[in-house]
């Protein structure tokens, strides 16, 4: 399983969302979990993203699913990065 950085920007529909009803974070993570993706870690944050998700998933095609998918329900826009750990890193670099 590989790592991703998703950050997700809210749009106008997403904050009324929210707003009306806060679990729906947790519904929309539940979600997430279903189509093949587990969150290590969410954060919410202030600045030009809302929140900071990092997710282990099993492909770049899994993750462009999984972004295609959450966008398209209009309340929200995301970036996904690929990631790897420093150890991984270090070790790419020693090579």
């Amino acid at each position: 399983m590989a790592i991703y950085v998703m950050l997700t920007t809210l749009t106008d529909e997403g904050r009324r969302t929210i707003k009306a009803n806060p679990e729906r974070i947790k519904e929309v993570n539940n979600e997430v979990e279903a189509m093949g993706v587990k969150i290590l870690s969410q954060y919410a944050v202030l600045g030009p993203y809302d929140f900071i998700n990092v997710l282990e998933g099993p492909d770049n095609p899994t993750m462009s699913r999984l972004a295609l998918n959450l966008g398209a329900r209009g309340t929200l826009q995301t970036m996904t990065m690929a990631g790897m750990t420093l150890d991984d890193f270090i070790s790419t670099m020693k090579r």
